[in-house]
C-alpha cells in the first residue's frame, strides 16, 4: 500500500472538516410546511391576497352586489287621443262566441212556405197541329208550368193535337201565335190592340211553324197535295234560280244554318216552292230579315227569309210557282241572296230538312 504524501492528507482532512461543519449548521425542523393546503371551493372565486396571513379557515370573498339601477329619465310624451269606444247598435248586434261543441244547439228543421194559391180554371184551348205548350202559354198570357199544373200534363208538358187544354180563368188572348194557332175559346178575354208579333226561333234552329187553319186550298193545290201525300214529300219548285252560296248544316263557331242560301239579282222574283198558305210575313224573326212562312200540306212548311219586298200577306192561299217577294240584300252573304229552309213535322216538332234533298235536280 502506497503511503499517503503530506499533501494529500492535508486535503482529506481539510474536506472532512467541512463536511462536520455543514451538519452543525442543518436546522432542527424544516423551514416550510409539509402539510397540503385545502383546495378553495369552487364558488370562491378569486384567490387571497398574497401578503393575508394564512388563516386557519378557507378564506372567503366578500358577497357580490349588483349596483343600484339607473333613474329613467322622466319626461312628457305627446300623442292622440284613443277614439272613442263604438256602440252597439241593433243593426250592429255584438258577437257572441259559439258554445262549445258539448253545447251546440241542433238546427231547427227547415220551413217551408205553402205554396201560392192554384189558379182557377177557366176555358178550354184546342190545340193545333204545330202548336207547343209554350206557344199557348205566350198567346194567353199564362205561365207554362200553371198550364202543366191545370191540365196534369207532367215534367215534359207533352200536348197532341186535339187535346183541349184548360186555361187560367185570368187568361187573356193576345192573338194569333206562330206556336198557338187555334180559335180563340169563348169567355176567354180578347183586348183590342189586335195580335202581338211571334217570337224568335229557339236556339235549336226548329223554330214551331204555324199550321193552315182556314179552308182547304183550291183544286190545283189539292192535286198537288195528294201527290205529296203518296210520296211522302211535296214536290217543290226551286224559289230562285241561282247559286248556293251557304249550305245546309254547321258553319262553324257552333252555328247551324237551317236551310240554303241562293244567291240571285237583287230584286229577283221570289216564288212559292209549293202551293199552301201563308202563315206568316214579318221581320221580327230574329237573324231572317223580312221573311214568309208557308204552310204545305202533308206537315211540310217552307220558309224564305231576306226578302227585299213581300207581295203576300198573312192568310194568302198561294199556288206553286206564285210570286211571293223578291231577292233582298240582309243575308250577310256578300251579295243578294234568300234563306230558304225545308221543314217536316215530326210529332209536335217542325224538324229542318236539307232542301237540296228535297228540290229537283
Amino acid at each position: 500500500m502506497a503511503v499517503i504524501s503530506g499533501g494529500m492528507r492535508a486535503i482529506l482532512i481539510a474536506g472532512a472538516s467541512l463536511s462536520a461543519a455543514a451538519c452543525m449548521t442543518y436546522p432542527s425542523e424544516p423551514r416550510y410546511s409539509t402539510h397540503a393546503a385545502p383546495a378553495p371551493a369552487p364558488d370562491r372565486g378569486a384567490y387571497p391576497p398574497a401578503n393575508a396571513p394564512q388563516p386557519s379557515q378557507p378564506y372567503r370573498p366578500a358577497p357580490y352586489e349588483s349596483p343600484p339601477p339607473a333613474t329613467a329619465p322622466i319626461g312628457q310624451v305627446e300623442g292622440g287621443a284613443l277614439p272613442p269606444p263604438v256602440s252597439v247598435t241593433p243593426s250592429q248586434p255584438a258577437y257572441t262566441p259559439p258554445p262549445p261543441p258539448s253545447q251546440t244547439p241542433a238546427y231547427p228543421a227547415p220551413s217551408y212556405s205553402s205554396p201560392a194559391t192554384p189558379a182557377r180554371p177557366g176555358a178550354a184551348y184546342v190545340i193545333q197541329p204545330g202548336d207547343t205548350i209554350s206557344g199557348v202559354g205566350r198567346r194567353f198570357q199564362t205561365p207554362v208550368q200553371t198550364l202543366i199544373d191545370l191540365n196534369g200534363l207532367g215534367p215534359r208538358g207533352a200536348i197532341s193535337s186535339g187535346q183541349r187544354i184548360i186555361l187560367p180563368e185570368a187568361a187573356v188572348d193576345t192573338g194569333r201565335d206562330p206556336y198557338a194557332t187555334g180559335a180563340s175559346p169563348v169567355g176567354v178575354l180578347v183586348p183590342n190592340n189586335g195580335v202581338i208579333p211571334p217570337p224568335p226561333p229557339p236556339p235549336s234552329g226548329n223554330a214551331a211553324l204555324p199550321v193552315q187553319t182556314r179552308p182547304a186550298p183550291p183544286p190545283a193545290a189539292q192535286t198537288s197535295a195528294a201527290v205529296a201525300t203518296a210520296t211522302g214529300q211535296p214536290n217543290l219548285l226551286w224559289p230562285v234560280r241561282g247559286d248556293i252560296v251557304r249550305r245546309f248544316g254547321p258553319v262553324g263557331m257552333g252555328e247551324r244554318n237551317n236551310g240554303i242560301n241562293i244567291g240571285a239579282s237583287a230584286g229577283a222574283t221570289v216564288s212559292a216552292s209549293a202551293p199552301g198558305r201563308v202563315a206568316y210575313v214579318g221581320s221580327d224573326l230574329v237573324g231572317q230579315g223580312l221573311t214568309v212562312l208557308i204552310v204545305h200540306a202533308n206537315g211540310w212548311r217552307t220558309v224564305y227569309g231576306h226578302l227585299g219586298s213581300a207581295t203576300v200577306k198573312d192568310g194568302d192561299d198561294v199556288r206553286a210557282g206564285q210570286q211571293i217577294g223578291t231577292v233582298g240584300l240582309t243575308a250577310g252573304d256578300g251579295r243578294p241572296s234568300i234563306h230558304f229552309e225545308t221543314r217536316q213535322m215530326r210529332g209536335d216538332d217542325p224538324v229542318a230538312v236539307d232542301p237540296l234533298t228535297v228540290l229537283p235536280r
